[in-house]
């Protein structure tokens, strides 16, 4: 599915008022550097990008909440905060700088917590960010009509090496939307969903998704994992 609209999320004014002004004193010492500000004021304006999204409708998909390639798949516990124990399957997605940072719910449903977590600034690609970095976790509470399905999901907003900033505009209580913009992280960072156990993948490692629109998981599904190679 393809992006049908550009927009620019809010938060990208302030850097965008700073870099126009840097940019004005580049331009008053030299050409040179004033062309290199307004690179990097048109960059900034690209990172901020918030386009429209096709969002599927259909129950049960568990949607990509961020873009980015699919850095691991495999068997975790969720974040300690979140107060569910055992092990979950985590799909964790990795967000360069170059990829769209406008963060989306993964699958409707009612918002039991929100919990912030102050930590460090490692590589996000790492697999101790999970744990160590500062982050921003969700869970879910998940209830399907068709079949009658009741479950907890998580998500997770992790922020890497450069971003040092988590948005968020949702509470608990909220009930959310699959799709539906809930946050942002700045400049480089992670995502990570958590699924019961018995849910297979629809996605591979390596493969590029789009936040809200590209299904992870189906709930009601009892297709088998799906497996692929980078050609």
């Amino acid at each position: 599915m393809n992006s049908v609209s550009l927009k620019i999320h809010k938060a990208a004014w302030p850097f965008v008022g700073v870099f126009i002004l840097i940019t004005l004193i580049f331009f008053s010492f030299s050409k040179f550097l004033g062309v290199l500000g307004l690179i990097l004021t048109l960059w900034c304006l690209y990172f901020f990008r918030d386009p429209d999204r096709v969002v599927p409708t259909r129950e049960g998909l568990v949607l990509s909440p961020a873009d980015g390639h699919v850095q691991a798949i495999e068997l975790a516990s969720m974040p300690k905060e979140l107060g569910l124990k055992g092990e979950f399957l985590r799909i964790s997605i990795f967000l360069n700088i170059f990829d769209v940072h406008v963060n989306r719910v993964p699958i409707s449903g009612i918002l039991l917590k929100s919990v912030y977590h102050a930590g460090q600034f490692l590589n996000a690609s790492l697999d101790k960010a999970s744990d160590l970095n500062e982050r921003h976790s969700y869970l879910l509470k998940v209830e399907l009509e068709h079949p009658k399905i009741t479950t907890k999901i998580a998500f997770v907003q992790i922020a890497g090496l450069i971003a040092r900033r988590i948005l968020s505009t949702i509470e608990e209580g909220d009930r959310l939307i699959a799709g539906e913009r809930f946050g942002m992280i700045r400049f480089g960072s992670r995502m990570d969903v958590y699924l019961p156990l018995h849910i297979a993948p629809l996605v591979c490692v390596g493969q590029y998704v789009l936040g809200g629109e590209t299904p992870l998981a189906d709930l009601t599904s009892e297709e088998p994992a799906r497996k692929g190679l980078l050609k």
